[in-house]
């Protein structure tokens, strides 16, 4: 269903869309698993990969390549590929259940309350940063807190967005978002002060952005909550065509819309929780590849939503391949990278909308 032409319209996922973001994800990763200070091959690539195929091996792997492969640099792709994923269909979502092209986890203040339950637990309740690298076993109080952080975040902003004037516009909620984003960020600040002896330098590069994991931990440790949350997401897809449409008119088709606005706002808000527990504050992912989409696809979002995962995916790996390459050997937080990519998109998406005019 088209919802900007008002009428149905095709919009059945096609084979070849998702064989390109397949295509793209694959690509991304293998150049991710190749780039480093002991550069691979793409054939020595593949082969680690699948060398327990029974296929012959043009380029057999020796024991320290296939060591930097498993132990070093597939789990920072894996990372990187379920924390990208998790955004952009957040961000796919939050525009759909808000009827906002400018909602993101980021610019609505979620990433920020996540962070802020991130550091509550970092500073009351053991070491987040441990956890995350999989000590412990586990994330800890890290998905509790961080989940709890998002929720508090998206209320708030939903609620200050509301105007007694009229209905909610998008001006309303993207501005709301930023102020309980500072408003969060400066308690945040405030308990990194306070409990500065707790190693908050280490806290503070994790809030950077990165998807550095140290070993398979914390790949595991995300993954069921991106799990659930892509499932529902990808469940829910029928419905956010139908409540673009508007509320009425959802409604008309059979759809609840505040049922079906509560569910996809708890599973995008547990997607993006789960994300800022394991890689930080990252931004603008959940605007590039949505509205990136929309351009390629259309408005649909039986489409935007299922290639948000596999772009949004390959797109934060190529973010993190830039961040550990462009000054190697130094590292740039990829929450930089990501600004610096989303800021002016960010821009020509609120000029185009034409709704801050």
């Amino acid at each position: 269903m088209d919802a900007r032409a008002g009428k149905l319209a095709p919009t059945r996922l096609t084979f070849w869309q998702v064989a390109a973001g397949c295509a793209f994800l694959a690509a991304s990763a293998v150049a991710s698993l190749m780039v480093g200070p002991f550069p691979l091959a793409p054939g020595t690539v593949i082969d680690v990969l699948f060398g327990w195929l029974p296929w012959p091996h043009l380029h057999a792997a020796s024991q320290l390549s296939t060591a930097i492969v498993w132990q070093i640099r597939a789990p920072r792709v894996a990372l990187a590929i379920l924390v990208g994923a998790m955004l952009a269909a957040a961000g796919a979502s939050y525009q759909g259940v808000f009827s906002n092209a400018l909602a993101d986890p980021y610019l609505l203040g979620i990433a920020a309350g996540a962070g802020l339950g991130a550091t509550v637990a970092f500073v009351y309740g053991g070491s987040i940063l441990g956890a995350a690298a999989g000590s412990g076993g586990g994330f800890g109080l890290m998905p509790l807190a961080a989940f709890a952080g998002a929720v508090v975040a998206v209320m708030a902003t939903f609620a200050l967005s509301r105007s007694r004037r009229g209905p909610r516009t998008p001006a309303a909620l993207v501005l709301s978002g930023v102020a309980v984003a500072a408003f969060l960020t400066a308690v945040q600040s405030f308990l990194q002060e306070q409990h500065a002896s707790f190693g908050m330098t280490a806290l503070y590069s994790w809030l950077l952005g990165s998807v550095a994991a140290q070993g398979w931990g914390p790949v595991l440790s995300v993954l069921p909550y991106a799990g659930a949350s892509a499932i529902v997401l990808l469940a829910c897809r029928r419905l956010l065509d139908a409540m673009s449409l508007g509320d009425d008119e959802a409604t008309a088709l059979g759809v609840h819309p505040r049922r079906a606005r509560l569910i996809v706002i708890a599973a995008a808000t547990l997607g993006t929780a789960a994300a800022v527990s394991a890689s930080g504050l990252i931004g603008f992912v959940g605007i590039i590849v949505p509205h990136s989409i929309r351009l390629l696809a259309g408005p649909s979002y039986r489409r935007i939503v299922p290639l948000s995962l596999l772009y949004g995916a390959g797109f934060l790996v190529l973010a993190d391949l830039l961040a550990r390459s462009a000054l190697s050997p130094q590292e740039v937080p990829i929450g930089v990278v990501t600004a610096i990519t989303g800021a002016p998109f960010f821009l020509v998406v609120m000029r185009q909308s034409g709704k801050f005019a």
